[in-house]
């Protein structure tokens, strides 16, 4: 079994809740001392082999990598194949860190985006811009015409007297 085929079973839904939930602990505890050394390793790129790195950022279980890999993979430049990833897997971390910014938000994984160590990485101002956007992408938008709105027929009278009637 893969790395990431046994996090996807650890993951499961259908897993026993009370294991699942400490390894979710264990892993979110992982993920937020990984992600505070890259950050404080900017604007280093990190590579070599899965192994390697594991060391390098704090990783105790080679699953728990795996899922910290799954979940920076939509971030990174080129993507790591994790159906293959194992201990001698060639790994390079080219991370758009805007992008990695706004996904951690769309998780809602406040204990990352909130590490100081993004404060060397992108400006406060940058960061405000992208919450910014994210909050606005995630506002619902209606196109329904409200009754007292200029009828969408070019008219220029009311939709209620106009295209609105019953």
């Amino acid at each position: 079994m893969t790395y990431h085929e046994e996090w996807q079973k650890r993951t499961d839904e259908n897993a026993d809740a009370n294991t699942r939930e400490a390894f979710i602990k264990h892993y979110y505890a992982e993920e937020q001392e990984a992600y505070d050394r890259i950050l404080s390793a900017f604007p280093e790129k990190l590579s070599g082999t899965a192994k390697e790195l594991m060391d390098r950022l704090g990783f105790t279980d080679p699953v728990v990598f795996a899922g910290f890999v799954d979940g920076i993979n939509p971030s990174l430049a080129t993507g790591v194949d994790l159906e293959t990833l194992d201990d001698a897997s060639q790994v390079a971390f080219d991370i758009d860190y805007e992008s990695l910014f706004w996904n951690m938000h769309e998780a809602k994984a406040d204990w990352l985006y909130d590490l100081e160590s993004w404060d060397g990485v992108l400006t406060e101002e940058r960061r405000d811009d992208i919450v910014k956007r994210y909050r606005v992408s995630k506002m619902a938008v209606s196109s329904k015409v409200g009754r007292n709105d200029p009828c969408p027929c070019g008219s220029g009278r009311k939709y209620k007297v106009c295209c609105g009637r019953s």
